[in-house]
Order: structure tokens, then sequence, then C-alpha cells
């Protein structure tokens, strides 16, 4: 099975008028559909910052990211934006939901704005998928922590993205809505054969995980397979 995504010799630094602080060195990867891959390490080691590198976020300063075989840095940024549009879902720890918008609101957004027919039906199923389908009338401030995250993870998954990127998902829930969390995520990458990336300091989610890769100063520090138990410290994984 082809890789959904290949990273190769990656590179990116800032600076805020000093020396460039280097964050990503010479990364190479692949990430292969049908799968959830947790990307863990310790805070700034980069995780961040490769989800938006290869999510088309942000700009490597030396490197390719390969996305479903087209080479994603030679696209303009409006064929990025289109691309995203296409292909992308984003799930964040802090849910980016609008507070005057339902439950169901939320998820239609997203559609609406792609130009999809039946844009109410198809965010109801979405919300069902999530368990979420008697609150579709709620807004914000009404829902718990973890529902606000199953409502954006409702909104990443209704326009059936190829790609799902998910930032620290379960970091601001508590252990039971964190672990329902995954699994959904889980469910996802299987039921619909999405590629899912997610980076995470929560150890309590791991347990769901198809593969962690394990980052520290910018580099990979091991690859597991978890769902075989095949611990590799390569780059590239048939996971």
């Amino acid at each position: 099975m082809d890789a959904s995504i290949k990273a190769i010799d990656l590179y990116k630094s800032f600076s805020n008028g000093g020396p460039a602080n280097a964050v990503i060195r010479g990364l190479s990867l692949e990430i292969r559909p049908g799968k959830l891959t947790f990307i863990v390490g310790p805070s700034g080691c980069g995780k961040s910052t490769l989800l938006a590198l290869l999510s088309g976020l942000q700009r490597p300063d030396d490197g390719d990211v390969t996305v479903f075989g087209e080479r994603l840095w030679k696209k303009s940024a409006k064929q990025l934006d289109a691309f995203r549009l296409a292909h992308c879902g984003f799930v964040f720890q802090g849910f980016h939901l609008f507070s005057a918008l339902t439950a169901l609101e939320q998820v239609m957004l997203p559609i609406e704005y792609a130009g999809v027919r039946n844009a109410k039906d198809a965010a109801m199923h979405a919300l069902h998928s999530v368990g979420l389908v008697d609150k579709a009338h709620l807004r914000p401030n009404e829902l718990s922590g973890g529902e606000k995250q199953r409502v954006a993870i409702a909104r990443a998954v209704v326009k059936k993205p190829s790609l799902i990127f998910a930032d620290e998902p379960t970091s601001a829930l508590d252990a039971a809505n964190g672990q329902i969390v995954s699994d959904l995520l889980h469910r996802i990458a299987r039921e619909h054969g999405t590629t899912i990336l997610c980076v995470t300091h929560d150890p309590r989610v791991l347990k769901h995980a198809d593969r962690v890769v394990e980052l520290e100063d910018g580099r990979i520090m091991s690859d597991s397979d978890v769902q075989r138990g095949v611990a590799t410290g390569a780059l590239k994984v048939i996971c």
C-alpha cells in the first residue's frame, strides 16, 4: 500500500530576531493510510511544527513533502488552500468552535463552504458517528469538554477527508473523554481508510495507536508499529 504522506529530509528553523533555532532537523517519514499514528516527545521537540509542515500550514526551509503523489510545496498558496479543503480535516486542543453556532451548524460549516448539497443531512450523519445527535441543537457553552471535542471531530470528518491532522486533541480532557476521543479517531482510520496523524503529550491514549513516532530535538528517536509490537528505530516503517 502506497504511503499517503512522504516527507524527505525536512528542515525548519525559527528566529525572533536572534540566531535561528532549528526545530526540525533532516527528518524523513512515511505515513500510510488507514492508520492512527501518534507523534510524541517532549515539549519543544518539533511535534506541532512537523504536523504543520505535513499539512501545508507551514513551509519547510528545505526538504520535500509528497501527499498522494503530489509535491505539496510546489503548490501556490491558493492551491494549498484548495488542497486542504478537499483532502484534510483538522482537530485542535482548543476545539475552535464558534460560540454563536449550534453543534449542527458547526459541522455544516465546512461543507456549506465547499458547496456540498444536503449539508444538514451530512452533518447529522457525522454527529451520529460521534454519538451526539441528541446534542445537535446545543451551543458550545452547553456542551462538556469531551462533547466539544467530539463536535470538532464530526466537523473534521463530515467532508470525508483522506487525511486528519490532530494537535493535542485529548490534553484538555479528563481520562474518560480522552479515551472516547482516541477510540473515535482509531475507528475513523479503520472504517474509512483515513490517514490520521496525531500529536500528543498524553500517554493514556497510546494504546489506541497503530504506530508511535517519538521525536527529540527535531529528529526521530524511535518508530514503533504498536499493533505488531515492532520497535524499529528506523525512519520508515511499513505498518
